[in-house]
């Protein structure tokens, strides 16, 4: 696999899981950190950067966070800063794939080999990690650039995660 046929997919790095959001995760400036960093490896190497982000379905009522139009929903301005030409797939589920456009998105990049990073460990990146329709690709989930909302859940998630996908470390992956 070369960088060309593989794609960084950075899964809801939005401001209600940071400080002064909603929902604040656990090591969240580290993983911003790390995230940046792989970002800017992956582009250096020319592997195409897909960004994902959650609107919460406005049909079921007011969700307590990523409602479609608030300061939350919004992916982190450095995320946009480090990525500002990345596609954008928006989803309404955990899973990256379910009714959205990223399946077509990494069809038309001839993404064969994927690296996933994002929030939440254990709910949208392993939910894309180990869908169905990420079957026909070879899926390794970053594990330095994930986080939840605590440091023992993340551990968890990527203990589950490790005997379905590889778990490099994203200097690892992106060497």
């Amino acid at each position: 696999m070369t960088a060309q046929d593989s794609a960084l997919i950075v899964i809801d790095l939005q401001n209600d899981y940071f400080p002064g959001g909603k929902y604040p995760l656990w090591n969240t400036a580290t993983v911003l950190d790390n995230c940046v960093a792989a970002i800017e490896r992956a582009k250096a190497l020319g592997m195409p950067v897909i960004l994902v982000q959650h609107v919460a379905d406005s049909s079921k009522g007011i969700a307590p966070f990523f409602n479609a139009g608030s300061e939350g929903v919004a992916l982190h301005p450095r995320i946009l800063a480090a990525a500002p030409q990345a596609p954008v797939v928006i989803k309404q589920a955990a899973d990256s794939f379910y009714q959205t456009t990223l399946q077509a998105t990494l069809d038309g990049l001839g993404s064969r080999q994927l690296l996933l990073c994002g929030m939440m460990t254990q709910n949208c990146v392993t939910h894309t990690a180990l869908s169905r329709a990420a079957d026909q690709y070879k899926v390794a989930v970053l594990a330095d650039c994930c986080t939840t909302v605590d440091q023992m859940l993340h551990a968890i998630a990527l203990n589950a995660l490790s005997i379905r996908v590889p778990l490099p470390t994203a200097a690892q992956a992106l060497a």
